[in-house]
């Protein structure tokens, strides 16, 4: 979408279901079975305890210290992380393999939750005495999920003190109090072997993934990317004129708050030519009978996700499934966990909201591998934003990195497709004119057919701003990062994330920074045949990209958000004037939907698509596509890539300190891992844009 003009002001921000065979499973278990693989052994005995190490936020601090919280303090909804035995752990990664191997009898044969519960839980003799011990201390056991992996219950602060030997005080932190334990949770030794960790004693949330609209912008034009753009630069039009736009599906994207106005989602279909597709519909639930939300600060997000699902998969059903936070409990969380164990599970989630791995802590890096694993037995497709932070993931929404390399937490899992960012690279080689149409179709398409890519990234460490802006390095006295034009508009960490996992399990000994006893989430099996994948033994993200970018090249994306009180715009008009912004979280809706039009052609569910991707990027980049599939090539690369292959650039952020910061001289250095920036994109898979971006309709095409 064309946007006239040179003005670069800021827009309006601040700041049915899936059908489970009823099969009989290869290897299923009797119940003398699954209570032979229980884990306590031992009485209960609360005078020798264990510690949950990894579980205490950074803040937590006696520095931010504000004393005690009331013991009468009602924590609602806590979830207790179940464990397995290492033998129960390599069966349920076996069977997951499975279920994605065409030559396996299970192939595709996806679980209910009462099945996987009953294949892969905790057996009912050690949930039978872990509920007993909540209960008699106290709490109340509100329910055990059906996916045998979770135990959610509520109590009060003197109780989770008396319980787990852990005080939950008031914290300070600039502007903002919170509530946190203030050391890691103990529990008695006989209990250990089948208790991960209590997902949090805390209120920290995680963030949404959007990035506003940058108030700078460099290069000559402006060009909104219109739903209408989407489907000319990724090739989805093919798909929809062949009767493909995702009918009979169903899209959920997790949040922790309604929409602001239903209405909203309406006018976006309406003002860019969405509503001519016949079947689409919003609707908003609260899974389980979870408490309704209502509307909060997040508002923002919920209904970016649910319009940018919709562009990708008109026809479909976008539904937006919500839960309230509790003081101690991310509302999304409990509203995945809430549809993974019902009757009824969806096909395609979408997640827009992250944390750092050394942030989120061991207990709550567990509970989220473990939902996802249980929504992938479940033959759920899950799509997690990578994050906006380049490589650093414990610096959010920051000016400049200080905690070194890390990734999210919701993203780093074997089970779920981390989608990572990119921007348009027709500023930087001055060839707008080449890509977009000086007018816009009545939809406001502009894009002429697909352009070249570069990763996202707003910061002075871009070696790509750097050159456009005259300078020879980004670092350095001399650099840009230390320049009067780099330190008043590109001191940031806005860019789109990537890198390896470093500290899903195990204690970080320095504050959110990958060190002490941290490790990552182990490599999947799928993650390999692709030139660039590292052999670091490590889950690596993200998986694949999409445009993700908020202004600093001139492209971003537009959307209806009309809750002006919160930082919206109104919905009128061209929407140029409408709220505008980028980041990842658009891109994993918006995969979502590509899903739906892959289910819609297949006839049902996928389960985890990297099984796929790495499959067909394997044999594309192995047979001439890493020449052939560049994406520098724009619409000159070959017509059968199913990936555009981003090689320039890098997703590289300005930092300071010393936790993987090179500063050569002058104040801000940039963020490098012991040889190399982090991260450049390169051939192959790489940490900046992963896969690559895609090719629409040759995905949905080659889908086995």
């Amino acid at each position: 979408m064309l946007i006239t003009g040179r003005s670069c002001r800021i827009a309006g921000l601040t700041g049915i279901f899936a059908m489970v065979m009823p099969l009989t499973i290869q290897g299923q278990e009797s119940a003398n079975e699954r209570n032979a693989r229980s884990l306590i052994h031992e009485a209960i005995n609360d005078s020798r305890l264990i510690t949950l190490s990894g579980n205490t936020r950074p803040e937590a601090v006696a520095a931010n210290d504000a004393g005690r919280i009331p013991d009468s303090t009602e924590l609602e909804h806590m979830m207790l992380q179940l464990r397995r035995s290492a033998a129960q752990e390599a069966a349920a990664g076996k069977f997951i393999d499975d279920l994605h191997n065409p030559s396996s009898p299970n192939y595709h044969h996806w679980l209910t939750a009462a099945q996987f519960g009953d294949r892969f839980g905790a057996s009912p003799d050690d949930i039978a005495k872990i509920t007993s011990w909540l209960e008699q201390r106290g709490f109340r056991v509100n329910r055990v999920y059906e996916g045998g992996t979770l135990i959610d219950f509520s109590g009060n602060a003197a109780q989770v003190a008396s319980a787990f030997h852990t005080e939950i005080h008031r914290i300070r932190t600039g502007d903002e109090t919170h509530i946190a334990n203030m050391s890691d949770p103990r529990i008695p030794e006989a209990l250990a072997p089948a208790i991960a960790g209590v997902v949090s004693l805390h209120d920290f949330k995680p963030h949404p993934l959007l990035t506003p609209k940058t108030k700078y912008t460099i290069g000559a034009g402006v060009f909104a990317v219109s739903p209408a753009d989407l489907a000319t630069i990724y090739n989805f039009n093919p798909v929809f004129s062949g009767g493909n736009t995702g009918q009979g599906q169903n899209v959920v994207v997790i949040e922790d708050t309604n929409v602001f106005s239903t209405a909203d989602w309406a006018t976006f279909r309406s003002k860019f030519g969405l509503s001519g597709f016949a079947g689409g519909t919003f609707v908003q639930a609260h899974p389980g009978g979870c408490t309704n939300p209502g509307v909060n600060g997040d508002d923002v997000e919920a209904i970016l996700d649910a319009e940018w699902a919709s562009a990708a998969a008109p026809s479909a059903t976008i539904t937006l499934a919500s839960c309230a936070n509790t003081l101690t409990t991310f509302g999304g969380l409990i509203a995945m966990v809430n549809l993974l164990n019902s009757a009824s599970p969806p096909p395609i989630v979408s997640v827009s909201y992250g944390e750092c791995e050394a942030f989120n802590g061991a207990a709550s890096n567990a509970a989220y591998s473990a939902v996802y694993q249980q929504a992938v037995a479940e033959g759920v497709s899950v799509f997690v934003a990578s994050g906006d932070e380049g490589a650093a993931s414990c610096d959010a929404n920051v000016r400049k990195a200080t905690h070194g390399i890390g990734i999210s937490g919701f993203a780093s899992t074997p089970y779920n497709v981390a989608v990572g960012g990119t921007d348009f690279g027709d500023t930087f080689s001055n060839t707008t004119s080449v890509f977009w149409n000086t007018t816009n179709t009545p939809t406001f398409g502009s894009a002429k057919f697909y352009i070249p890519e570069i990763p996202w990234n707003d910061s002075c460490a871009s070696s790509l701003i750097a050159i456009f802006e005259g300078f020879a390095s980004t670092v350095g006295t001399g650099g840009f990062c230390n320049s009067a034009a780099g330190k008043a508009n590109f001191l940031t960490t806005a860019a789109g994330s990537g890198g390896p996992s470093g500290c899903a399990t195990g204690t970080a000994s320095i504050s959110g920074v990958v060190s002490g006893s941290c490790a990552g989430q182990v490599k999947p099996v799928w993650q390999a045949g692709v030139p660039g994948i590292p052999p670091d033994g490590v889950r690596d993200i993200p998986d694949v990209s999409l445009f993700a970018a908020n202004g600093v090249w001139g492209h971003y994306y537009p959307f209806c958000w009309s809750d002006t009180a919160r930082g919206g715009a109104a919905c009128t008009g061209d929407p140029s004037g409408w709220s505008g912004a980028g980041g990842t979280s658009f891109g994993a809706p918006i995969m979502a939907g590509i899903q739906a039009l892959v289910n819609n052609k297949k006839g049902g569910p996928q389960g985890n698509p990297n099984y796929v991707y790495y499959g067909v990027a394997a044999a594309q980049y192995g047979a001439g596509g890493l020449t052939a599939c560049k994406s520098n090539l724009g619409p000159g690369a070959a017509a059968s890539c199913v990936f555009y292959d981003v090689t320039a650039g890098d997703m590289d952020v300005n930092c300071t300190g010393t936790h993987n910061c090179f500063i050569p001289s002058g104040v801000n250095g940039a963020l490098v891992t012991a040889t190399a920036q982090a991260y450049r994109a390169g051939a192959g898979w790489d940490f900046a844009t992963g896969l690559g971006t895609v090719n629409v309709a040759n995905l949905v095409a080659v889908w086995p």
